[in-house]
């Protein structure tokens, strides 16, 4: 028999497990709420966390750029593919982070995935969060140096690894955000080694730029480690398909890095560049975000968090307690709910679902196991009354078990 055959079988040891994945078509309706698979459903899933997703400016900036632009970039960057507007793009992403100069990305995965491997090599050392995301993760993998993994955010075992290399060319890499936890890293820690032990900082700040430091400039501008304090010694990277509501991402950094990685990084130089129309939207979205309009939006948001995280809390209510759910530390819009098996996050997300309201239940291996949560991502297009609505719905399911048994 054929080996092709195992899929089937793998593909059932996926269910068996719950852990098979799957798709849902969603249209956008109004705030926070979506139809999914036709049904109505008031969402707590996206990274949109400024709203600007479906926001009037952004969705003019793209008509507009239709218009002189037309549809596809048709070429590389290095080819033809670089607009005007991804051009100016790039100068508005590095006055925004403070740096002093970006370079835009299709995607943000592919630029993880090929940025590690344009910075270090064979014989060369990488040291690695135990929870970074998959595209660092790969990254790391496919530039084929010594990988180091730390424990998470542990400073100490980070230093111990990094004492003990004699690689001449050590880089750290981190989540800024972590995105399943929601907690930020000691940047200034991490920094403070990089320097202590002469190794590169690349910082992915995927879930922090928009949302964190002032004016939604970042985690690195959180840390008072841009401008005239930014290092040498740091790559930062973000993506624009989250706070910013668009698509794409960014790497900013010293010139003489960003032009090295203009030059070697492999899915900046062979794919297709991002359409102008993207960038056009982007560029708007920055605005937004920059803008007193930002500041309003972070203001709500951050009431969001605190009305969440009071209601779910030890001691907010006795089902949540009586479940034995817990609240992660966060003060960002990720909020983990960790529910503990893989059947009972399933079970969860089922109940809310059949009071339409849609927040993903997150397994292994995406965690680790024993910890499936509820990834609870809060927006500033959802309301207070939303919030509310899901706080009862949590409350309403963590009895159910207890009812059952």
């Amino acid at each position: 028999m054929s080996w092709l055959h195992e899929f089937e079988e793998r593909l059932s040891a996926l269910d068996t497990q719950q852990l098979r994945r799957r798709r849902r078509a969603v249209q956008p309706q109004h705030g926070a709420h979506l139809l999914v698979d036709g049904k109505p459903m008031l969402a707590f899933c996206s990274n949109d966390y400024l709203g600007l997703a479906q926001d009037a400016a952004l969705r003019a900036a793209v008509h507009a750029a239709v218009d002189v632009y037309g549809v596809g970039a048709g070429a590389s960057p290095m080819v033809s593919g670089h607009s005007v507007a991804n051009a100016a793009l790039e100068l508005e992403l590095a006055d925004a982070v403070q740096l002093p100069r970006a370079l835009y990305f299709y995607a943000g995965f592919a630029t993880n995935a090929s940025i590690v491997p344009a910075l270090v090599g064979e014989g060369d050392a990488l040291f690695s969060d135990a929870l970074n995301h998959a595209c660092l993760i790969d990254g790391a993998r496919l530039s084929r140096a010594t990988i180091h993994r730390y424990a998470h955010a542990d400073l100490n075992d980070l230093a111990s690894k990094l004492a003990a290399s004699t690689a001449r060319r050590k880089l750290v890499i981190s989540d800024a955000v972590f995105s399943m936890d929601g907690n930020v890293a000691d940047i200034r820690g991490l920094l403070a080694l990089c320097e202590a032990h002469d190794a590169l900082l690349l910082l992915d700040d995927a879930h922090g730029f928009g949302v964190l430091g002032p004016q939604g400039r970042g985690a690195l501008a959180a840390a008072g480690l841009t401008g005239p304090l930014a290092s040498s010694r740091v790559l930062y990277m973000a993506t624009l398909g989250k706070a910013l509501g668009v698509a794409g991402a960014f790497v900013a950094g010293p010139d003489t890095l960003v032009e090295w990685l203009l030059q070697k990084t492999r899915s900046y130089t062979y794919a297709t560049a991002a359409p102008a129309l993207l960038a056009e939207a982007v560029r708007a979205g920055l605005r937004e975000c920059l803008g007193e309009g930002g500041d309003g939006r972070r203001a709500h948001l951050d009431a969001l968090i605190t009305a969440l995280r009071a209601g779910l809390m030890p001691g907010a209510h006795p089902a949540i307690d009586a479940a034995g759910w817990t609240l992660m530390p966060s003060a960002t819009p990720i909020q983990p709910l960790v529910v503990g098996s893989n059947a009972d996050a399933l079970g969860v997300m089922a109940a809310l679902q059949a009071r339409g309201i849609w927040v993903p239940a997150i397994r292994p291996p995406t965690v680790p196991a024993g910890t499936a949560r509820l990834r609870i991502a809060l927006s500033a297009a959802h309301t207070l009354d939303d919030v509310s609505v899901l706080l009862q719905a949590l409350y309403d399911a963590a009895l159910a078990p207890r009812s059952a048994g």
